[in-house]
């Protein structure tokens, strides 16, 4: 068990963080853990329609035998230039992964050579990093940033939603509670007490010599059992936990009745249902072939809704992904409930 004090300064720079590079880091764990193994982030049935629906596009796509999957071992260490402390409160994905490529050499190679310590000898893509970092890291952020566009951006909306919403509650618990409330909350494997924050599942100590000051609280969607850290000074120490209720990301919402109809008479009955049939992001012959539209009609509709800011369009393979944006849920929400 590792324990961190904290003294006033540090609790003052105790603060929340929605970053999209942690949810690429502990989604790829997830979804690439295939052995059960206690250690492993283990899928919960919760995440199975994610994984199910993800799974197909990442192998497609080559990704489970990429860059990602060499730096992400099931379980243990993740490399700390993976997600370098993040300036601001809710960073977007362009903004880390310029973080990501403007990491130093030296880290770099210090991370690749933790992970050869706990893992065995570096594949050879690794093995070029650590002798070009400069150069490589380029085509490791391109692979990032397809990883994205195949498994988390089609499901942003939600996601984030689901993040900002656990942000919106422990801020409020704060408030109420005061931060050792909070810090008590997050996880079985966190404890608070005396003012030291205890973590029963790291081995590794802790002190404010070797973890800097204050604390970066991470909401994640993909936490498996254990809860990952960032420790890397002068950078303030950074804790991945599970958000509130990220059970609900995946689960079906029905967008049909009396408050659509409503709905679609502003919108329109054919953009009404696709906006409904898209509870998981689908391409256009998907959508066809679930409403008995021509293809040519549900791409003139889907082109009209997300000129509207309702739909957004990803690139998988050779397909294209449309979702709802965080826009078209609070429209539909609202007229469901209405």
């Amino acid at each position: 068990m590792a324990e961190l004090a904290f003294t006033a300064g540090d609790l003052a720079q105790v603060r929340f963080v929605v970053s999209p590079m942690w949810q690429v880091v502990t989604s790829f764990r997830l979804l690439s853990n295939h052995t059960g193994h206690p250690g492993h982030a283990s899928v919960s049935p919760a995440h199975r329609p994610w994984t199910e629906q993800v799974r197909p596009r990442v192998a497609a796509a080559g990704l489970d035998r990429g860059w990602l999957a060499g730096l992400i071992p099931p379980a243990g260490f993740l490399p700390y230039f993976l997600n370098p402390a993040p300036t601001g409160a809710a960073p977007t994905l362009a903004m880390e992964l310029a973080a990501v490529r403007n990491a130093s050499a030296d880290r770099i190679r210090r991370d690749l050579d933790h992970l050869a310590y706990h893992r065995g000898p570096l594949d050879a893509r690794l093995r070029s990093l650590h002798h070009d970092p400069d150069t490589r890291l380029a085509r490791l952020t391109e692979e990032i940033h397809t990883y994205w566009e195949l498994a988390l951006a089609p499901y942003w909306a939600r996601i984030r939603a689901a993040l900002d919403t656990d942000v919106f509650h422990r801020a409020h618990q704060v408030a109420e509670h005061g931060a050792g409330h909070v810090l008590n909350d997050l996880h079985t494997a966190v404890r608070w007490d005396d003012g030291k924050l205890h973590l029963t599942r790291r081995s590794r100590p802790l002190s404010r010599t070797t973890a800097g000051p204050g604390l970066l609280l991470v909401p994640s969607a993909f936490t498996g059992p254990r809860v990952p850290t960032r420790v890397a000074p002068p950078e303030p120490p950074q804790l991945v936990y599970p958000a509130r209720g990220t059970a609900s990301i995946w689960t079906p919402r029905p967008a049909t009745g009396t408050g659509t109809d409503a709905l679609a008479a502003v919108l329109g009955r054919s953009r009404t249902r696709l906006l409904s049939e898209l509870d998981t992001p689908a391409s256009t012959t998907q959508l066809a072939h679930r409403t008995g539209l021509s293809p040519a009609a549900v791409s003139q509709y889907l082109t009209a809704l997300r000129d509207a800011g309702l739909v957004s369009a990803h690139r998988a393979g050779r397909s294209v992904l449309y979702a709802r944006t965080a826009a078209a849920e609070t429209l539909l929400e609202a007229a469901t409930n209405a």
